[in-house]
């Protein structure tokens, strides 16, 4: 529609601008930037996000806490993401199929996520029909913090990492006609993996000598109480809620069998990455920010408070708070403050994903039969692990150099039991491991 003379005579009288109000109105811009963005992020321009959402799913586990505090902390928000979403996920199989979905129709983006499932996920080993779905893993979300827990029947035989006192007693339970359970929570993630390095070091057959079964988290704890299983792994708050309620007891932090191990990741699709490579890296900035502020002692109480909420994990915070403050109470008279197995999300490099780390997980995946034999190791990890990315973010949130690793391999990793990973020959540890199906 054209004007009309009483639009024109109607319309407002703009100021002139001369070079001073511009200026002055620059300056007015940049200092409301300055206080949207405190600490001098701000993405305009090229390096807007291309998109203000996504979505991703998660699991009720402490080790989650980056993704849900820079949702409930701003921190998303902050680098341009406004309408992050963070979904509550009933499983890892749950997760899986979401994943496979992707947003665009109905499921998610990305996930808090077990370290191998973006690997199994890529690789056709998990998903339906065997499909193919290229996943990237963006950050490490935590370092240790996982448990393996024992029935309180076994409290007296002492298990802690030395669980050969179980190898008889699971057998006498097999000649007695009972099926020995072992409960994880997906085949081939992290928890899978604990629980079956700690049986086979003890001389106990993951695959012959007990059962292993899924259980989902949350589910752990009312499983034992129903005496449906003999040991679990997963991560808190449960193996806390299952002290404090007196069903069992924790035989080891998974940081006795491998001290600041890796344990979960960001993971997200490869398409929803390729089609938005600023949002990705915003994402990882939001997350490394939110990792930075859970790491801090004075932060803990507030963290506790957020995922004990409803809308998250929904339990006490008692049953998430002591084990995140470093204190362990093992339920059976010995209780470990300051605990050097604390779960960091930060410090000592915690967020950052060390392809060596990954080459272990791929390595213990071929054990199990989880992945080919044949596996081109450091191939899929090339393909699957985004350090590059964590790399940009850190350098453009302005982390320091002294915070930023040096190499993509944190070097031979050596195991309570004296076995030591080489990520330069895996080949070399497969072959001194007894118990393997390869």
């Amino acid at each position: 529609m054209s004007e009309t003379k009483s639009d024109i005579k109607s319309a407002p009288v703009l100021p002139a601008l001369t070079r001073r109000s511009l200026l002055a109105g620059t300056a007015a811009t940049l200092a409301a930037a300055r206080a949207a963005f405190p600490s001098g992020v701000w993405a305009a321009g090229a390096d807007a996000p291309e998109t203000s959402k996504a979505v991703f799913g998660f699991i009720a586990l402490t080790d989650s806490a980056p993704l849900i505090v820079a949702k409930e902390k701003g921190f998303f928000a902050k680098h341009g993401l406004k309408d992050a979403d963070v979904q509550k996920q009933a499983s890892w199989g749950t997760t899986r199929d979401n994943i496979e979905l992707g947003s665009a129709n109905g499921g998610i983006d990305g996930a808090h996520i077990l370290t191998p499932m973006p690997y199994l996920i890529s690789t056709g080993k998990v998903t339906k029909n065997s499909q193919k779905v290229p996943m990237y893993i963006l950050a490490r979300l935590n370092t240790n913090g996982q448990c393996i827990s024992v029935s309180n029947r076994y409290k007296a035989a002492g298990v802690t990492t030395d669980a050969r006192t179980l190898k008889a007693a699971f057998a006498d339970m097999r000649k007695a006609g009972k099926e020995v359970k072992c409960a994880m929570t997906f085949p081939g993630g992290t928890h899978d993996l604990w629980i079956r390095y700690w049986l086979a070091s003890n001389g106990i057959d993951p695959d012959k000598d007990v059962s292993t079964i899924v259980v989902p988290p949350p589910q752990m704890v009312a499983n034992m109480k129903v005496d449906t299983m003999e040991a679990f792994c997963v991560g808190e708050p449960w193996n806390a809620q299952l002290v404090h309620q007196n069903i069992g007891f924790t035989a080891l932090t998974t940081g006795e069998l491998w001290a600041n191990h890796p344990e979960k990741a960001l993971g997200m699709r490869a398409d929803w990455v390729d089609r938005n490579p600023n949002a990705a890296k915003a994402v990882v900035m939001a997350v490394q920010e939110a990792a930075m502020w859970c790491d801090k002692a004075e932060n803990k109480a507030e963290m506790c408070q957020i995922l004990a909420k409803r809308e998250w994990f929904k339990v006490p915070v008692e049953d998430i708070l002591t084990r995140s403050q470093g204190t362990i109470d093992y339920g059976t008279g010995r209780v470990v403050k300051d605990s050097p197995h604390i779960m960091k999300y930060w410090s000592d490099f915690a967020s950052y994903p060390f392809k060596s780390h990954d080459a272990w997980f791929l390595t213990e995946n071929v054990r199990w039969g989880y992945q080919p034999a044949d596996l081109d190791i450091r191939k899929t990890v090339d393909a699957v692990n985004r350090e590059d990315l964590w790399r940009a973010a850190a350098k453009t949130l302005g982390v320091a150099d002294a915070q930023v690793p040096t190499s993509t391999s944190r070097g031979p990793e050596t195991f309570f039991d004296g076995k030591v990973f080489d990520p330069e020959n895996p080949t070399t540890y497969l072959a001194s491991l007894d118990i393997r199906r390869v």
